[in-house]
């Protein structure tokens, strides 16, 4: 996939909201004024709402109830994956973001996993939101509810393609718009030079073959940077390095105020960057606008936001012209399909981040294959070695060109080791 930064995604407004994705991404990173947008304020949020109302789940495709027996969560080398089944004999797997599990899991054990318990699984959308009263775990909204659910969710997404021999993509989806992923190289790096940050991105570039990459700004959530002065040395000088072809963005974590990051956003658009990820703190969502409606770089965020509500308002506001809702900590497919749908109705992209080192990174390959919006690049999360899998259908690794194939097999695609899972203990409170 070639792409040519001078080529952007126009902005627009889908007529009709039943059509829930009326345009195909072109491959290109948009520019599309955030001034201006189509039609009242009332006019938007009225549309937005009509989208959320929209089914994801593909139900239909299952006639019969599905009904749960059990969920679990099993634990071998540090690995949380979860089991569902089926009264029936079904059952599906996913593997969790190890890292949050490890202090969540009472949550999980505790207070999410028994709600689904002798529930229709094909009623899917319904559990969700349900889950989230059970027990008040509202009350704990964020990534300690959404992560457990997610990865229930795609335990449950698991059994229903195997079932229907379908991968997870076309259980929301009605069609694949993508079959492979074009990655960006990510450099997470602060705390050092602007000089060694380039040398580690050229290092990286190497391996992943990647035509786009990105790294950090600023110090992450208002703390001061260091060294004094790296972001506005780092921006022109990985322009330099790295050529006019290369598609470059970069991420501030929420460092700025309104006038530091419009003052770093200008800069970013001399060199002619792609866009400005979360350029105040994420849950500035008055700022952002702000932010946005100050410069001409596409303005991403999302990846902390909880709230399918939040994005309503960032969207009809137009605060972000890139949505890029985390598939853990948003709650999984179903939820961060409903925000790629209010995106797109007003010609934004999404390009959803994965928080999850290792097979995590194929749930965002999956979401990616069912929406038209996405952008052209996505970042790759390198596998651990510590969860043996097999995929037949893909190499799950970027080629020359920095592309990954999705693979097709059913479900999730990938096949955890049986062994693995038979030595993984079930975990309890």
């Amino acid at each position: 996939m070639k792409t040519n930064r001078r080529n952007f995604l126009a902005a627009a407004l889908s007529g009709s909201a039943a059509a829930a994705f009326p345009f195909a991404s072109s491959g290109q990173f948009l520019n599309a004024p955030r001034h201006g947008l189509p039609g009242t304020l009332e006019e938007r949020y009225a549309k937005l709402d009509a989208i959320l109302k929209e089914p994801v789940f593909k139900r239909h495709l299952f006639p019969d109830p599905v009904m749960i027996e059990s969920v679990e969560l099993l634990l071998n080398r540090k690995q949380y994956t979860c089991r569902v089944r089926s009264k029936d004999g079904h059952e599906g797997i996913s593997v969790s973001n190890a890292a949050q599990m490890e202090v969540l899991y009472p949550l999980f054990v505790k207070h999410i996993a028994p709600f689904f318990v002798g529930k229709d699984a094909r009623d899917l959308e319904w559990l969700i939101p349900e889950s989230t009263v059970y027990h008040n775990n509202y009350k704990a909204q964020g990534l300690a509810i959404w992560v457990p659910i997610a990865t229930i969710e795609f335990a449950i997404l698991d059994m229903f393609g195997k079932m229907a021999k379908l991968p997870m993509g076309l259980l929301i989806s009605d069609k694949i718009y993508n079959h492979s992923i074009s990655v960006y190289q990510a450099n997470g790096e602060r705390g050092i030079s602007a000089e060694e940050t380039v040398e580690h991105l050229k290092q990286e570039v190497a391996v992943s073959k990647a035509k786009a990459i990105k790294f950090k700004l600023g110090g992450r959530m208002s703390h001061v940077e260091t060294p004094v002065g790296r972001s506005e040395k780092l921006i022109p000088l990985v322009r330099k390095t790295f050529g006019d072809e290369m598609i470059i963005s970069a991420d501030a974590n929420g460092s700025y105020n309104v006038a530091e990051a419009i003052r770093i956003g200008r800069l970013m658009q001399e060199y002619k960057y792609a866009f400005f990820e979360e350029p105040v703190p994420f849950d500035w969502y008055e700022e952002t606008k702000q932010v946005a409606d100050a410069l001409e770089i596409p303005i991403a965020g999302g990846e902390q936001e909880p709230s399918t509500h939040n994005f309503r308002w960032l969207v009809a506001n137009g605060g972000l012209s890139i949505v890029q809702q985390d598939m853990f900590y948003f709650g999984g497919m179903v939820r961060c399909m409903q925000v790629a749908r209010m995106a797109n109705a007003f010609g934004k992209q999404c390009i959803p981040h994965i928080s999850s080192t290792g097979l995590g990174y194929v749930y965002m390959m999956h979401f990616v294959t069912a929406i038209p919006n996405s952008g052209p690049y996505h970042e790759f999360k390198e596998f651990n070695d510590e969860l043996p899998y097999h995929c037949a259908t893909s190499t799950l690794r970027s080629d020359s060109d920095g592309v990954i194939k999705v693979p097709t097999g059913p479900g999730f695609g990938v096949e955890i080791d049986p062994d693995f899972l038979k030595q993984a203990a079930v975990v309890t409170a």
